[in-house]
């Protein structure tokens, strides 16, 4: 078979050192890995340079648990079926993937699947696994569960919302040997490689995927990763423990053999007043959520403030073309035109930006269209009048008798928005803001009754906007029928040049604020606060926690 591409674990060469020379032993062969840099990759525990001189030479220690405290609850522990990162910070930290993509150069890495082949065609996709690797349960890890894992994925459908996207076309699975699986696909899916080193592509026991939807989403889940699950219980705790048995990190990872955490505890608090207590009394290690407001007062205690840029698509509104008022294309419009991006910094994190295209700075393909996002009030104005859209006595616009008044439901930590709906205003649309739980937003959401939806989807790749616009795919109900970005998005995974592919997806960006699909707002960095004795704490490729390398200084334990 023709390959374009094949990465072996045993063949990997040095990277130019980032932030120290640290020689590491890998895999099946000796592989020389340096650390990346600590901005976009590992927290030291501190902002400061002499925190992260100090773990420079400090020599990591085993035991102890590491205590998370997040804002929400995970309504879904499955990392297969949920795409939120609450959900997929605990459940990477439970599964392993066929590859790892490396967070400062994007590189795909072997991880469980030591070397791979990709046909010139992207319709052939054949991956050699390492051997050793077990399931927590102690069952092996095989080509067979390669396959059984992925044809679960498409069986759960719907419910898969962003692994059954990345399968798109697949033809079949063989499995020739037990370390051995190719994928085959009826159309060419330039996308699967990054897929493969998703969350949302990991693997669970043949146990755990016999069991249903729901059970999963309990918690009942068995993986191949560095820590297993022992508890879940909604809205107060999750439970991790070490899986002292585990040998095969990714090749990025900084040491061989167990993590050297004891366990992770994640705790729901959602007072931003009560973590930040609990972060400066010792009682939590890492705050999940920390508010723009409480970044100095944390860093002037000596605790550090670390964050990675989320890729993908950035904090969006996508308005549902089958709405009373989101239909119309003027309305759209005038919305892009109407939010005042540069205004809103004042309010966020100096960590966040405002949006300046679809795709966020730290996607790949990332492009600046911070042009066709001008502040445009006047011209948002012109829209709505010439489109019958009138000014009523209170300010607000209407036409044929219906307010230009919508109501959005969302659940995330979005001050910003109090902001924009100030901001719409002034152009006479009526924005209403009611912020729910997860579970209540998302069971809002199913009914597709809504004329705008809020929210981000993070991933490394470009095809990010079509898992989230493509009209077959999640925000599908927002157009109903094809048009010329479905179009654009087929030609994205027809090809494996990177510069076609860029090419093609800062064309759908135009469309998609052309049209009014997709109003960006502002880009996602997750804003964390960690303690004085956390020690490489890694963010992976898609900014979700990777915590096999994470340590405590001994006093913490």
């Amino acid at each position: 078979m023709p390959t374009i591409s094949s990465h072996s674990l045993a063949s990997e060469q040095p990277a130019p050192p980032i932030r120290s020379a640290a020689s590491l032993r890998r895999g099946r062969g000796q592989v020389l890995l340096s650390l990346l840099a600590a901005a976009s990759l590992l927290l030291a525990g501190c902002s400061g340079d002499a925190r992260a001189d100090a773990d420079a030479d400090a020599k990591p220690q085993s035991g102890g648990t590491l205590k998370i405290a997040y804002d929400v609850d995970p309504t879904c522990l499955d990392g297969q079926q949920q795409g939120t990162n609450v959900t997929l910070n605990v459940t990477r930290q439970i599964t392993d993937s066929l590859t790892d993509q490396d967070p400062k150069t994007r590189e795909i890495k072997p991880w469980l699947a030591e070397s791979w082949d990709v046909s010139k065609d992207a319709k052939t996709f054949t991956f050699h696994l390492r051997d050793g690797v077990t399931f927590q349960d102690g069952t092996d890890f095989t080509s067979a569960s390669v396959k059984e894992n992925f044809e679960a994925i498409q069986d759960l459908g719907a419910k898969a919302s962003l692994g059954q996207t990345y399968l798109d076309g697949l033809e079949s699975i063989k499995t020739p040997d037990e370390s051995t699986v190719t994928f085959k696909f009826d159309k060419p899916n330039a996308q699967f490689l990054q897929a493969t080193s998703t969350m949302s592509l990991g693997f669970y026991s043949s146990d755990t995927l016999a069991k249903s939807a729901e059970e999963r989403c309990t918690g009942d889940i068995v993986g191949t990763g560095p820590f297993k699950l022992d508890s879940f219980v909604h809205d107060k705790a999750i439970k991790l423990s070490r899986f002292d048995d585990y040998n095969w990190p990714s090749s990025i990872a900084k040491h061989e053999g167990p993590a050297h955490l004891d366990g992770i505890e994640f705790s729901i608090v959602p007072e931003a007043s009560v973590r930040n207590g609990s972060l400066l009394s010792g009682q939590i290690d890492v705050d999940f959520s920390v508010q723009s407001q409480d970044e100095k007062t944390l860093e002037a205690q000596g605790l550090g403030i670390a964050s990675r840029p989320n890729p993908g698509v950035v904090y969006n509104l996508v308005p549902k073309l089958t709405g009373k008022i989101a239909k119309d294309k003027s309305v759209r419009q005038a919305l892009v035109k109407g939010i005042d991006r540069d205004q809103l910094q004042s309010v966020i994190s100096e960590h966040q930006a405002p949006a300046t295209s679809v795709l966020a700075k730290s996607t790949p393909e990332y492009e600046d269209v911070s042009d066709l996002l001008a502040y445009d009030p006047e011209g948002a104005k012109k829209l709505l009048e010439d489109d019958g859209w009138k000014v009523g006595s209170d300010g607000i616009r209407e036409k044929d008798g219906t307010p230009l008044s919508v109501t959005l439901t969302y659940w995330q930590d979005a001050p910003f928005l109090e902001l924009v709906q100030q901001q719409l205003r002034e152009i006479g649309f009526d924005l209403k803001l009611e912020k729910k739980t997860t579970a209540e937003v998302t069971a809002q959401q199913a009914e597709g009754k809504e004329e705008l939806t809020f929210g981000n989807l993070t991933r490394a790749d470009g095809d990010v906007l079509r898992n989230y616009f493509g009209v077959s795919e999640q925000n599908g109900n927002a157009r109903k029928k094809a048009d010329e970005l479905d179009k654009i998005f087929a030609r994205t995974t027809s090809t494996l040049d990177e510069d076609e592919r860029k090419a093609d997806f800062t064309e759908a960006v135009k469309v998609l604020i052309d049209e009014g699909y997709s109003i960006p707002i502002v880009e996602l960095s997750g804003v964390i606060g960690t303690g004085k004795d956390v020690h490489d704490f890694n963010y992976e490729a898609s900014s979700r926690f990777q915590l096999y390398d994470a340590w405590l200084d001994g006093e913490a334990q």
